[in-house]
């Protein structure tokens, strides 16, 4: 395996090749065979959306080759207004509560998108992108949130394996079923 660079998001050229990853991954680009067992991404980004998701929290990026070989897009809650595709995920998010308090009363991080290139899965790529996440972030939010395609079965597994804790399912608006967990920094468990 080549060397492996973790690190914040920094440039344009590191957007662009993002997107590249990202539209390689996209459901549309993949077989149902290949979705069922290496996973997707649900949804695409503009590099303009993109970049203003980074300027408030940089994304963290795995780089070989001078190329993104995979990322964890971050967003905060100000991202409803820009990503209107995402408003069933936030209207959950205003009817759930954490630890007893409602998730909109804290500071919290949305993991916005993950993906790992397909030549780099198996090989602790994912955990050591969220090492790097978490100690950028544990002290600037409460918690990482986000939500997951019940079917995008090996995502949903991962970030279990990972220490995240799912707190709710729903059905969105077009029959997709979503579980939504937490990465809570502060835990115990």
């Amino acid at each position: 395996m080549e060397e492996i660079i973790y690190k914040s998001c920094t440039s344009e050229e590191e957007l662009s090749s993002i997107l590249i990853l990202q539209n390689e991954n996209h459901y549309s680009s993949l077989a149902k065979e290949d979705m069922a067992s290496e996973g997707f991404l649900t949804c695409t980004h503009s590099l303009e959306l993109l970049r203003d998701l980074n300027n408030v929290a940089p994304h963290v990026i795995a780089v070989s080759n001078n190329r993104v070989c995979a990322y964890l897009l971050t967003m905060t809650d100000i991202a409803e207004v820009s990503m209107p595709f995402l408003k069933p995920m936030f209207q959950e998010f205003r009817k759930l509560t954490y630890k007893e308090t409602p998730i909109a009363k804290y500071n919290y991080l949305i993991v916005g998108q993950v993906c790992v290139g397909k030549d780099f899965r198996g090989h602790g790529v994912l955990n050591d992108c969220y090492q790097l996440y978490t100690s950028l972030y544990r002290n600037k939010y409460d918690f990482a949130i986000t939500e997951i395609a019940t079917r995008n079965k090996r995502s949903l597994n991962a970030h279990l394996r990972l220490g995240f804790k799912e707190i709710h399912r729903y059905i969105s608006p077009d029959g997709e079923e979503w579980s939504i967990v937490i990465l809570d920094w502060n835990s115990k468990n």
